[in-house]
């Protein structure tokens, strides 16, 4: 992502404030992504990781996996990004077409819709939780295998619960944990992800030319 002068004041500033992480390297990166995209700190101690996430994110990312988001605000917020590197493709569920379906949200529906076609993509849900609903419970009946989920929607009821279930499902994934949450938390753990991933593969591909 392009960076401007401002930025790296900013993440200094960060960096000042937190001092000492508990974090890896890579983990505390996405965490003052997130930090400098919503200036709220308590993002440092929110922010869960699942073992070996980041390796498999990275994967999944240089493989041109075909990423699955809830809403268009995340959509528009990782496509530029992608577009400079891995050039994954993106579909948003609210923009499905789907039939209506009375007992769910068109978030909800339209992501079980892009599940069956991508069981194995990336997901990434910024604010429907009941998105997110729907995605634990594909996993849970076996029917989809994503290779990473990233879950950030705030909420007041069963918001935990359902982000304690991915973490059990084992599937790859990065949450927030707690209420809050929104889709510029999700975009900037994205955009670090894939900054990080790009990295490394460039890296990758000078120690072998």
């Amino acid at each position: 992502m392009e960076w401007h002068i401002t930025d790296a004041q900013s993440l200094a500033i960060i960096d000042q404030e937190i001092g000492e992480s508990n974090y890896s390297p890579a983990e505390y990166e996405i965490i003052r992504r997130v930090i400098l995209a919503t200036a709220d700190f308590d993002y440092h101690k929110m922010l869960r990781f699942s073992e070996r996430v980041l390796t498999a994110g990275a994967a999944s990312l240089a493989a041109r996996t075909t990423i699955i988001v809830d809403v268009p605000m995340v959509q528009v917020g990782i496509v530029p990004n992608l577009q400079q590197t891995f050039a994954n493709p993106v579909y948003c569920s609210t923009q499905t077409i789907t039939r209506p379906q009375k007992a769910k949200t068109q978030a909800a529906w339209g992501l079980q819709t892009l599940a069956r076609r991508y069981p194995e993509g990336i997901f990434v849900i910024g604010d429907s939780q009941t998105a997110l609903t729907a995605l634990v419970e594909l996993i849970e009946e076996e029917n989809i295998r994503p290779t990473l989920v990233i879950a950030t929607p705030s909420g007041f009821v069963d918001a935990d619960v359902e982000k304690q279930r991915l973490q059990d499902s084992l599937i790859p994934n990065i949450i927030v944990d707690g209420r809050k949450g929104n889709s510029n938390v999700a975009v900037a753990i994205v955009n670090g992800l894939v900054d990080l991933a790009w990295q490394a593969y460039e890296q990758s591909a000078h120690s072998l030319g």
